[in-house]
Parts: C-alpha cells; sequence; structure tokens
C-alpha cells in the first residue's frame, strides 16, 4: 500500500506551525513538526521572506500530496490581526504553489470538530486530542506546530482514499 504524506500549515507571524503526517491509508505511520520563528525587531517584509523561504524549501524537500494550510478567518475584535494572518497565508499559499503542490484551505473549527471532536476546542484541547491520535506521550509545544498537525491529521482523514 503506497504511502501520502500531508503537510499541515498554522499561520502566524511570530510562528508559523508546521505538521507533517505520512500514513498508509489505514494508520499514520511516520509524523514530525515544528516552526518558523520570526522576530518582532524584523521588519515585516523580512518576516514574510523568512517564511516564505523556510515553507518553500520544506515543501521542496518533504513533497507532500497535499498541502493544508488553515483558512484565515476575520477577527472582528481585531481585524489588524486578521489582515497580517492574511499576508502570512498568503505568503504560504505561494510557497506551496512554487513547490508545485496541491493546496487546501481548512477553517479552523472544522478541523478541531474533526480532530477534537469540539469545533470551539481550546488550544489544550487540540493539542491533547492531536498527542491521543499520534500517541505522542510529551506536550507538542509550541500550540503552532499541534495546530499544524491537526490540519495535517484533517487533511489526511479528507483525502485518504482520494490520492
Amino acid at each position: 500500500m503506497s504511502l501520502i504524506k500531508i503537510v499541515g500549515i498554522d499561520p502566524g507571524l511570530a510562528g508559523t506551525g508546521i505538521g507533517v503526517i505520512e500514513g498508509n491509508r489505514l494508520e499514520i505511520c511516520k509524523y514530525s513538526f515544528g516552526s518558523i520563528a520570526t522576530d518582532a525587531k524584523d521588519t515585516i517584509p523580512y518576516r514574510l521572506h523568512r517564511i516564505y523561504s523556510k515553507t518553500l524549501a520544506l515543501l521542496c524537500e518533504v513533497k507532500p500530496d497535499v498541502v493544508v494550510i488553515e483558512d484565515i478567518y476575520s477577527l472582528d475584535k481585531y481585524p489588524k490581526s486578521g489582515i497580517m494572518l492574511g499576508k502570512v497565508s498568503g505568503v504560504l499559499l505561494l510557497a506551496a504553489y512554487k513547490a508545485g503542490l496541491n493546496v487546501e484551505e481548512i477553517p479552523v473549527k472544522e478541523a478541531k470538530k474533526i480532530v477534537s471532536g469540539n469545533g470551539s476546542a481550546d488550544k489544550f484541547q487540540m493539542e491533547r486530542a492531536v498527542r491521543n491520535l499520534l500517541n505522542h506521550s510529551d506536550s507538542i509545544r509550541p500550540f503552532h506546530a499541534s495546530d499544524a498537525l491537526g490540519l495535517a491529521i484533517t487533511g489526511y482523514y479528507r483525502y485518504k482514499r482520494e490520492l
């Protein structure tokens, strides 16, 4: 049985989470996670370039079947945050396109519902659910990384029959 590989990405300017899931359509066999951090002292264009170039390099190395990026939603209370997340999401979409990969944007509530059973799960509940699904004993930090794994798991469940 052939393996499928999904990369999940949780956009963030200070930290963009990355999660990689590899499975044989019956079970998840391998996974890895991390994040791309940027320094608030640097300019926004530099930080966006760092996220773009690191993501592009990773995607070209990993060569996933699908990239799943959290669909950005508008934050009514914090519109500037929503705009900044949109900028980060844009460079992530561009990196996936430049790597020649299929990209899906999944709303965070959908990923939370699929992974934890609760579309309104907080970061701690989501991290625990991801850990349980992967039989990972230690905490997964930063939370951006566990969120990215949650997106990758969602993509794996969604696309394992199609690929």
